[in-house]
């Protein structure tokens, strides 16, 4: 008789843990609160417009084909993507206008001509950047932090010879700032921080790591929009025997001397030989495992920023905007000091514009554009949300207005809003935080949550919330660090 997982949420690290344990033989069952799977890698459609929900931004391609090819299917058979030309464009408060180009080339001479930053510096900033991937990747993103064999492997044993080279006691203001000459270069590298929720005047220069995701590996479109990842592998999962149980919200975590046995839901137990937790960490514990004792010091680690999104349909078409395109701030110090010290939206924020329909012609009407509309904001801490959003949709239309010389709000002809409130409810993020436990420290990487239960045996966990991080590549590696502990 074959074993059996349960999988407790769809997102897209709980899709792919379902589709590698299928792979080991486990008949698999996947609990979803929700009537959709993806977790925050959704979609909405308002009249004629679709608007990818969630992540927008697509790395590592490689990831979600190999689950593909864990079945020996070909994934150009299911799954499209095209690479792009540029990472986006972006639009400082002056009128100082750049094109981020994905060839190391033209980026260089980009930031030459329009910012008069040196060549060189970028060329350092590259290196290091590809120095960290390369040194720290192997040990931080592919293997479980807590296991004693990742430390004594001898990737690990080379990275111990290079500490001091890998940033972890500086910030990455402090790191940018001392290379670059011209402040807005700064300012276009440390934005890097906030694809893990984090402040990058306090987060570690580690994370200078980023970059080389996509100025190194390169930067990519699925053909079918972001949403279409989780089709295809919901597809795929689905083909090899996986079962998806909708609008099913998981009452609790059975353990029985110290071993996950199953899971409570309104129609009953569900025995289990293994069990794994795709939800947000703190909430699993604090809903799903109330009478198991609680990790306190991860549980009550501070939590990652959040997002306010306007998904607005825009009756025009903007040709001199790209897929991803940034406005930024006048003071970005501040905006992040009113995000993670006074729990509050700065009155000038960057702004996150997302436009699908820019790649994917049929996201909008013809002539028109679909609006992603995004800009970061601390989590929910009981704040005055209706206020804020508020006087946030002002401000990000009188920026945008500003630089696009345009009455923005007179072409706004749908409209939806995503807050950190509707993030909780909608995905069970604690706080709406969308990484889980804030990155704003040197040990931050240490401070995740394991792929393992350290106290309760057949337990696993997996998503943004515990190691290796938040988003799409992480998430799914986390799934196969989390799988590959289970025999």
């Amino acid at each position: 008789m074959s074993k059996s997982a349960i999988v407790i949420g769809s997102g897209i690290a709980g899709i792919a843990s379902a589709i590698r344990l299928s792979q080991k033989g486990y008949a698999v069952s996947v609990f979803e609160a929700n009537e959709y799977p993806g977790g925050k890698l959704t979609e909405i459609r308002l009249g004629d417009y679709r608007f990818d929900a969630g992540p927008s931004v697509f790395t590592m391609p490689e990831y979600v084909e190999e689950l593909f090819k864990l079945f020996k299917f070909n994934p150009s058979d299911h799954f499209q993507y095209k690479s792009l030309d540029s990472t986006g464009k972006f639009f400082f408060p002056d009128g100082t206008q750049l094109t981020a180009w994905t060839d190391i080339n033209k980026v260089l001479s980009e930031f030459e001509e329009k910012l008069g930053e040196p060549r060189e510096n970028l060329e350092a900033y590259f290196k290091k950047s590809k120095f960290l991937y390369e040194n720290l990747a192997p040990v931080f993103m592919h293997k479980s932090l807590h296991k004693v064999t990742t430390w004594l492997g001898s990737r690990a044993i080379m990275a111990y010879t290079k500490l001091s080279r890998f940033d972890f006691n500086r910030t990455m203001d402090q790191a940018n700032a001392s290379l670059f000459e011209n402040p807005k270069t700064t300012q276009f590298f440390n934005r890097f921080a906030t694809y893990n929720g984090s402040d990058p005047y306090q987060a570690p220069a580690t994370f200078n790591i980023i970059p080389h995701l996509e100025f190194g590996r390169g930067i990519f479109f699925p053909l079918k929009g972001m949403h279409h990842i989780v089709d295809s592998l919901y597809n795929l999962a689905k083909k090899v025997g996986v079962k998806f149980y909708f609008n099913t919200p998981i009452k609790k975590i059975v353990v029985f001397e110290g071993e996950a046995k199953g899971v409570n839901t309104a129609m009953g137990f569900h025995k289990s030989d293994v069990v794994v937790s795709n939800m947000d960490m703190t909430a699993t514990y604090k809903k799903l495992l109330k009478e198991q004792k609680q990790p306190k010091k991860l549980t009550s680690q501070p939590k990652s920023s959040s997002a306010l999104i306007f998904y607005w349909g825009i009756k025009k078409e903007f040709k001199q905007l790209d897929l991803h395109n940034i406005f930024f701030s006048e003071d970005y110090k501040a905006e992040f000091e009113h995000i993670f010290k006074k729990g509050d939206i700065y009155s000038d924020p960057t702004v996150y514009l997302n436009i699908t329909s820019t790649q994917k012609p049929d996201d909008a009407p013809e002539g028109c554009q679909n609006w992603f509309t995004m800009i970061n904001v601390p989590n929910n801490q009981g704040q005055d949300w209706d206020s804020m959003i508020k006087k946030a949709r002002v401000n990000i239309i009188k920026k945008l207005s500003s630089v696009l010389d345009t009455d923005v709000e007179s072409l706004i002809e749908e409209e939806d809003i995503l807050d950190p409130r509707l993030i909780e409810q909608r995905t069970s993020a604690v706080a709406g935080a969308l990484y889980g436990n804030s990155s704003n420290n040197k040990y931050a990487a240490f401070l995740r949550h394991p792929n393992h239960s350290r106290r309760i045996d057949s337990l696993y966990f997996c998503g943004g919330s515990v190691h290796p991080g938040g988003g799409i590549p992480l998430s799914l590696l986390s799934a196969k660090i989390a799988t590959d502990n289970i025999s």
